[in-house]
């Protein structure tokens, strides 16, 4: 009986211990409950999800009172107390918006996908999971690997060279936005993530829109549309340092401080980084800063202002694509860490390959809400990129026996006048200035129906040449003659790799070597959406048309009359539509159509190293089908698209060279002079994606994705041939035995499938492992196939935070990436069929291929204080 009795008194004392906090999440607007709203206890791990009903339960414990952190994407964070950290809070009312000052980043420019509304394939990664899972020494691309249809390739090229796919399109192919404003290169497309590695510190979320997207803009999406959404003005005062130290000599230290809102009219947030390491690879040591700044201003209860401006100077040495073979040390072992780039010069680490570039972004939002039915919002911004990458010119470079590149006998070698050695390292210089501007108006018509219209303005000069970067104890560099400047050019001055004095440092008209050239691109484009939406529907209708002109300029290779190129106009459209039906409170289904008429790059416009005009250059035709399934109940989330892109008139531009022999169709051709042939393809990716999220109890997750996918070349591609004076020469379709129809689309794995499992030990202790799969990938070729090896790789997560006076924190994480150490080529660009001999080759890939090799195991840690 007394043990029965103590029993009982235990139980009523440890219900007395526990508490319960419960409400709800709405929208402030419509009352309308959020699902899936982030409910925190501040200072904990204690948090849950809103369900259906924008209902949510945590248990607690009873103390003095608590705060409550909620959170939804496209809405203000706020802060609510709990007395006694127990109890029913009811109706917690949250209002949509992104940049502080009431969360100013223009939402209707920025296109964010809100929960079950917009009928597109998304997933969002948050800040809290881009700071757990992210340091320096991984890249931000990388946090988005468990996304269904998302490949990372090449990250052991060097800090910040890796690369994205989306359903099998690359980088090229799909649209990056920032705060609203295109970051895909002007010229032709692409990406350079060192540039944008301060976003790991400043991005509050990454919302990845797969396929045709939400975005109303006539930009890249074939693949889809990736919006970061970065910091701005915080609304609460406070700051915080952080430490990370990782592998391979890795260091970072990070600031941050905001002053809060003052006299409820103004705050600036500030955060500054540097950070240094050896890199993963061999040779691809890195340097570099982040500053950030934004000052937020509300100017009325109407009209609200957010600037900021943020950069991330840096350089980093380069690792690039080399055959198997050349991995294999004296020993017989394989090295993945190879690479050749580098060497000793005057007794010290000198490399031949560094990129460095400064790219300053300045971003001005503004909203203004006219009255309750409309507003108008607008991003005005402005980028200016300096720097380049570095490599070898000239003759006579010595490697030593293992590879490396011995510049102290090659600089000697130059002092023997006997040998014509010339070798120096350069530097290709890449210059933009870029002005922009994206406008959106919005209006409620009814209820139901609303309408919005905008503009898209773009400016962009670049400036492309090279200049000395080091002579190798020589005296100066002798480029040999053109029209311009018929008896060459001496360059004697060295310019340096620093990335702050690449903003100013610039070798000037007639000091530059080897080309010189720019170009001016200018786009307008006209978007507008009509959308409806009620309680069980949603539909939308989007078109876009833009214009886009190019003007080349030759400034080595033309005389100055020459110079000019003629003005080359294109136009493009989209139209896309889209309905989003609730099948039930749990579920909701979707389907959507689009049609892209896309323009040319401008460096598929212009032939190589010329104004000449690439006359086959045609617009791009995409037709895009999707259709989706969303079911959602307050422990268990899914969703399941499917999806269909057909890709016509791609074309692919090869340059050859006097008397080269080019093969058309089994027949030899040669090229008596300059020439050069256009490839067009069509190509056809589809495929089905499912993700879910599991959550078992208040500290056990489980998450999990797959995706398959086919892409391959659909029907017989066209070559065309011409010649030295961009005639015509020749057409020839590659049908029957020497048709690449049905040839896989290389460079992304077509089939990945993740399982990840979260859980919290304590109240302020998580560890996160995943798991990801990859097969179907291979090998990055223009024409041929290659399947390279399947393989997995598996990451843990783990993070600790202390609760401290004043509601002040600490907190404690670490991240081991490829757990096990798998050894995996990454990517592969040369298609050469394995060999008879098992001892040529490596995992059943002849080892004459050309590939990079994935990071083996690489970990880091890191330690934030914020007060």
């Amino acid at each position: 009986m007394k043990k029965l009795y103590f029993l009982f008194v235990m139980t009523l004392m440890t219900f007395a211990m526990q508490a319960q906090i419960t409400g709800t999440v709405v929208d402030a607007d419509s009352n309308e409950p959020l699902i899936g709203a982030s409910v925190l206890v501040k200072g904990t791990s204690m948090g849950t999800i809103t369900d259906v009903d924008g209902s949510f339960s945590i248990n607690s414990e009873n103390s003095d009172d608590c705060s409550l952190e909620v959170g939804y994407l496209g809405y203000q964070t706020i802060i609510i107390k709990v007395a006694g950290c127990n109890g029913d809070v009811g109706a917690i009312s949250v209002v949509q918006g992104y940049a502080g000052l009431e969360e100013v980043v223009i939402s209707g420019v920025m296109d964010i996908v809100q929960s079950r509304r917009t009928p597109v394939a998304v997933s969002t990664i948050l800040a809290a999971e881009i700071q757990a899972k992210s340091s320096g020494n991984v890249e931000l691309t990388e946090i988005a690997k468990a996304t269904p249809s998302v490949y990372i390739a090449n990250q052991s090229g060097g800090y910040g060279d890796s690369e994205v796919f989306t359903r099998g399109f690359d980088q090229t192919n799909t649209a990056f936005l920032l705060n609203g404003q295109p970051i895909n290169g002007m010229e032709d497309g692409k990406m350079y993530w060192s540039n944008w590695s301060g976003l790991t510190d400043v991005a509050s979320a990454i919302q990845i829109q797969r396929g045709l997207g939400a975005s109303k803009l006539a930009i890249s999406s074939v693949g889809g549309t990736w919006n970061f959404v970065m910091k701005a003005t915080e609304l609460e005062k406070g700051g915080g340092l952080s430490l990370q130290t990782g592998n391979n000599n890795y260091q970072k230290q990070t600031a941050f401080y905001n002053t809060g809102m003052v006299d409820d009219k103004w705050g600036v947030s500030v955060l500054l980084s540097n950070w240094s390491g050896d890199g993963w690879a061999n040779g691809t040591r890195g340097q570099g800063q982040t500053y950030f700044v934004s000052a937020g201003f509300k100017l009325s209860e109407k009209h609200k202002l957010n600037f900021l401006l943020t950069g991330a100077p840096q350089w980093h040495d380069q690792n690039f694509n080399k055959s198997i073979s050349s991995h294999i040390g004296n020993d017989g072992e394989l090295n993945p860490r190879y690479n050749s780039n580098w060497g000793i010069y005057n007794g010290d680490y000198f490399t031949e390959r560094r990129n460095y570039y400064h790219k300053p972004v300045a971003n001005l939002n503004y909203e203004f809400d006219i009255n309750d039915k409309s507003k108008f919002s607008a991003v005005f911004y402005a980028s200016w990129g300096r720097g380049g990458g570095t490599g070898g010119l000239g003759s006579g470079r010595v490697r030593t026996e293992s590879g490396l590149i011995d510049f102290d006998a090659t600089a000697a070698a130059k002092q023997d006048t006997s040998q014509d050695v010339t070798y120096i390292r350069r530097a290709s210089v890449n210059n933009h200035s870029w002005y922009g501007t994206v406008l959106n108006y919005e209006r409620d018509l009814t209820s139901n129906l609303k309408f919005s219209i905008g503009g898209d303005l773009r400016s962009y000069t670049g400036d492309h040449y090279r200049q000395v970067q080091n002579l190798l104890g020589s005296e100066s560099y002798a480029q040999g003659g053109s029209p311009r400047y018929p008896n060459g050019i001496n360059a004697s001055t060295e310019y340096s790799t620093n990335p702050w004095s690449a903003l100013t440092d610039n070798a000037p008209e007639g000091d530059r070597i080897a080309y010189n050239n720019g170009e001016t691109i200018n786009y307008g484009g006209i978007f507008s959406q009509l959308e409806y939406s009620n309680d069980q529907l949603s539909a939308y209708f989007q078109g876009a048309i833009s214009n886009q002109t190019h003007v080349r300029f030759e400034k080595y290779y033309a005389s100055e009359a020459d110079e000019e190129s003629e003005n080359i106009s294109n136009s493009g459209y989209n139209l896309k539509a889209g309905l989003s039906y609730n099948v039930s409170s749990n579920s909701s289904a979707y389907v959507n159509a689009g049609l892209y008429s896309r323009q040319p790059f401008h460096d598929v416009v212009f032939i190589g190293n010329s104004n000449d005009v690439n006359i086959a250059a045609e617009n791009e035709q995409i037709l895009g089908l999707e259709a989706g399934y969303k079911y959602e109940s307050r422990n268990f989330g899914a969703n399941l698209n499917l999806y269909r892109t057909a890709w016509g008139n791609r074309i692919n531009t090869q340059y050859f060279r006097d008397g080269d022999i080019v093969p058309l169709n089994g027949v030899d051709n040669v090229v008596v002079n300059d020439g050069y042939t256009n490839t067009k393809q069509d190509q056809l990716h589809q495929g089905i994606e499912l993700d879910f999220s599991y959550f078992a109890t208040d500290d056990f997750t489980l998450k999990g994705f797959g995706s398959v996918g086919n892409w391959e070349v659909d029907g017989d591609a066209v070559v065309q041939l011409f010649g030295d004076n961009r005639n015509l020469i020749d057409t020839e379709t590659l049908s029957g035995e020497n048709s690449i129809d049905g040839t896989k689309i290389g460079g992304s794995a077509q089939t990945s499938m993740g399982l990840g499992a979260k859980y919290n030990f304590t109240e302020n202790f998580y560890s996160e492992l995943n798991y990801i799969h990859y097969s179907s990938l291979y090998a990055r070729v223009s024409s041929g196939e290659l399947l390279l090896p399947s393989f997995g790789v598996a990451d843990l997560n783990i993070g600790y935070v202390v609760p401290m006076k004043n509601g002040n924190v600490l907190r404690f994480g670490a991240n081991i990436y490829n757990l096990l150490s798998t050894l995996y080529i990454s990517q592969a660009n040369s298609a050469n069929e394995a060999s008879a001999n098992e001892a040529e080759n490596w995992n059943g890939v002849n080892m004459s291929n050309r590939v990079r090799f994935g990071k083996t195991r690489t970990w880091n840690v890191s330690m934030k204080y914020q007060f």
